[in-house]
């Protein structure tokens, strides 16, 4: 597997060799996309101890214990994060960066997750959370827009697959879903959602023993309100997990689903099939997937990822990072590695762009000018 070097304050960006690529990024999670000198800081400010305060080392922390080969080892690099956006201010200061870090990576779009119930030890309740993150979110975003450039950013949140919050959490995504339908800012470009705005539910964490169907009243509460579902599976465990989160759970993408073809390599099969045929997104990340040891059936380097082979074959591939932090990581550093280590083109590299921005939770208006500029930038 090939390492990336972190580098003190932003998280990796632009490797400046892909040359006019914008992206549209569907699977990317807010505690696991801090800087690390903001987490240095935010630190000092409530006494969490860290392994080390400084900002290069502690970057190197993330990555190495991430690469673990275990999602449940993986995930306990997030202690860190999580314990430091307790706050208020501390969770509008890493959404804002957070855009300002995206549009560096050249992202048109994003979608960011995030679980509130893992930010509420200090008093902060699932309400404020949202709030202060959709705050950081519409602060970057407006950042972006007066330097000149173009960026749209939204929430998914996670509910936790190893808890019991799932369908408070549901509520809480219905509620603002609602709340957001119709309030389109002025002069935005057409269908272009309000900065921050909650769209989607997600269910993240350990997978394996922990099925979408033990989570049924708070999915079927979203799919009675049409309340869109993206569900992580086929991670860390199988392809039934993934047709558990398409039948309990009626998602409308999967999370990862790097592991479909692991029982059918030929794609042959009524679950492939049904991915494929009905265009279902899958929200791939290279690199984490390498760290966690989610694509070990096939290998242990981007040229083994089964991403090359579901993307050649039909299925409607997506990139995202899924975590900057732990995988020192962007959208623009997984497109190099396809580049460089799995044989891909730029014609590729767009292609999959475009399925991003079709399969994006946002009106079909503003999917459809993503896809513009998009074609527009790549002509």
């Amino acid at each position: 597997m090939r390492q990336a070097t972190p580098t003190e304050g932003s998280v990796r960006a632009m490797d400046g060799a892909l040359g006019p690529i914008p992206a549209v990024c569907l699977h990317d999670h807010l505690d696991g996309a801090l800087r690390p000198a903001t987490i240095v800081a935010l630190a000092q400010d409530v006494g969490h101890q860290l392994p080390t305060t400084d900002p290069v080392a502690l970057g190197q922390w993330f990555v190495d214990n991430a690469n673990s080969g275990s999602l449940e080892r993986y995930l306990t690099t997030f202690a860190h994060t999580t314990g430091v956006t307790q706050t208020a201010a501390a969770l509008e200061r890493v959404a804002e960066e957070y855009v300002l870090d995206a549009a560096a990576d050249r992202l048109l779009h994003t979608e960011v997750r995030w679980a509130p119930e893992q930010h509420v030890t200090r008093g902060l309740t699932l309400e404020r959370a949202v709030d202060a993150v959709q705050k950081g979110l519409a602060r970057g975003v407006a950042a972006v827009k007066a330097s000149g450039g173009h960026i749209s950013a939204v929430q998914i949140l996670c509910a936790m697959r190893h808890l019991n919050n799932s369908r408070e959490i549901a509520q809480l995504v219905l509620d603002r879903v609602r709340a957001a339908a119709g309030t389109t800012p002025l002069g935005a470009v057409v269908g272009e959602p309000e900065p921050g705005s909650v769209v989607a539910f997600d269910l993240a964490g350990p997978e394996k023993g922990f099925p979408v169907s033990d989570h049924r009243e708070a999915l079927d509460l979203l799919a009675q309100n049409l309340v869109p579902v993206t569900l992580h599976a086929g991670e860390a465990d199988g392809p039934e997990s993934i047709r558990d989160a398409l039948v309990a759970g009626r998602a409308l993408r999967i999370g990862h689903g790097v592991r479909l073809l692991e029982n059918d390599p030929d794609a042959t099969g009524a679950l492939s099939r049904w991915v494929r045929d009905r265009r279902i997104a899958l929200e791939v990340c290279p690199c984490s997937n390498l760290q966690t040891g989610a694509i070990s059936h096939w290998g242990d380097s981007i040229k083994d990822h089964p991403i090359t082979q579901l993307h050649r074959t039909g299925f409607t591939v997506t990139l995202s990072p899924d975590n900057r932090l732990m995988s020192a990581t962007s959208v623009s550093h997984e497109m190099s590695l396809l580049i460089s280590d799995a044989g891909w083109s730029n014609r590729e590299l767009t292609d999959i762009q475009l399925n991003a921005a079709r399969a994006a939770f946002v009106p079909r208006a503003y999917q459809e000018w993503l896809c513009e500029r998009i074609e527009e930038a790549c002509a």
